[in-house]
């Protein structure tokens, strides 16, 4: 059976799902599986790489040219039109993470040309990667949540003021700022005045026209990892440890000043409330295949869920393969799991279509 591992994409974190790329593929059973590499460029190009029967020696290996650049003799790969990724016994590893990856608009576009994938359906990876709708869904299921306000640019721009006295009406500096449609820590600022919730928005906006401030809190950050479609297992949680004051992009990816603790050092009630809320939202929001359920812990054992993550990071210093790895299941096992979930998805999903013969 033949993998497409479509990676790279247009997001702010296309390099992030480079390095996850380059950790699946070390990891895949070779002995049951070919890779066929699908990179897309920042601008947006489908380009073929190499069809893979062993691990790539590096992760330069990844980052695929088209023929334009052949004279230069950098060709590594051609040019393709997406639906030409389409044939038969092949699933699709959309590694891809944040916008046109993450939204809903690749799962769709599979769909489209009935391919198995792994991971989220349409539903489920629009919801969730929208950080406002997923709060109203989590606020429907009972989940408790940190307090916050949706800021839309346009009426941040008609009048800030306004918006201004409305979030320092309805939460207390320090405030987040992020981002509706963003992962990795994309776009997120920390405001500890009205100057700097200025500058955060601004920053926000760069990357979406709706933005959610949230109600800074003096917490620890766990997570828990679930897989499965109908029948959800969950993880045990691990805790994020920084010695950062703000666990950003560059801390997760770039200089990685974080300690992963597993299982977190919480106590049992807090573990159990963590892994039932995780399910619930899972289920709540549709999930399928994998997420990761991230979890603010107060000094008080509050637990406030921040947000459902349908296609986890999986590079070397993702919690999510961490998570398993410590329950037994081994990274290479967890992307056969993976693969099988994303099957049965499929063959359920062709089995509710309706038969025009």
């Amino acid at each position: 059976m033949k993998i497409t591992l479509l990676y790279g994409g247009q997001s702010a974190e296309h390099e992030v799902s480079i390095l996850s790329a380059f950790s699946v593929l070390n990891a895949i059973y070779y002995n049951y599986y070919e890779v066929q590499l699908v990179f897309i460029s920042k601008d947006g190009q489908w380009i073929k790489g190499p069809l893979l029967s062993e691990k790539p020696r590096s992760e330069e290996e990844l980052h695929l040219t088209w023929a334009k650049e052949q004279e230069a003799g950098e060709f590594t790969g051609v040019r393709i039109q997406p639906g030409e990724i389409k044939e038969e016994d092949a699933i699709v590893f959309p590694l891809l993470h944040g916008p046109n990856g993450e939204d809903g608009t690749i799962q769709g576009f599979l769909e489209t040309i009935n391919m198995p994938y792994v991971g989220a359906g349409v539903l489920t990876s629009a919801c969730a990667m929208d950080k406002i709708m997923t709060k109203y869904i989590l606020h429907t299921a009972g989940i408790p949540q940190v307090p916050y306000v949706p800021v839309l640019k346009n009426q941040w721009k008609e009048n800030p003021k306004k918006i201004f006295e409305h979030c320092e009406g309805s939460l207390l500096y320090p405030m987040f700022v992020k981002p509706a449609n963003m992962g990795s820590s994309v776009g997120i600022s920390k405001a500890e005045n009205r100057a700097e919730l200025q500058q955060a928005l601004e920053e926000a906006y760069k990357y979406d026209t709706r933005a959610v401030i949230e109600q800074g809190i003096e917490a620890r950050e766990i997570e828990v990892a679930i897989l499965g479609n109908e029948d959800v297992r969950t993880t045990a949680a691990g805790e994020i440890v920084k010695d950062v004051a703000f666990y950003d992009y560059n801390s997760k990816y770039v200089d990685n000043k974080i300690v992963m603790q597993i299982p977190a050092q919480v106590p049992d009630e807090v573990q159990e409330k963590a892994q039932e809320y995780a399910k619930t939202a899972y289920t709540m929001l549709g999930g399928s295949g994998l997420s990761r359920c991230d979890f603010f812990l107060t000094s008080k054992n509050e637990l406030f869920l921040n947000e459902l993550n349908t296609m986890p990071g999986f590079t070397q210093f993702s919690m999510y393969p961490s998570l398993w790895e410590k329950t037994g299941l081994q990274y290479g096992d967890l992307i056969e799991e993976l693969i099988q979930l994303g099957m049965n998805r499929y063959k359920q999903r062709e089995n509710f279509l309706i038969d025009v013969d």
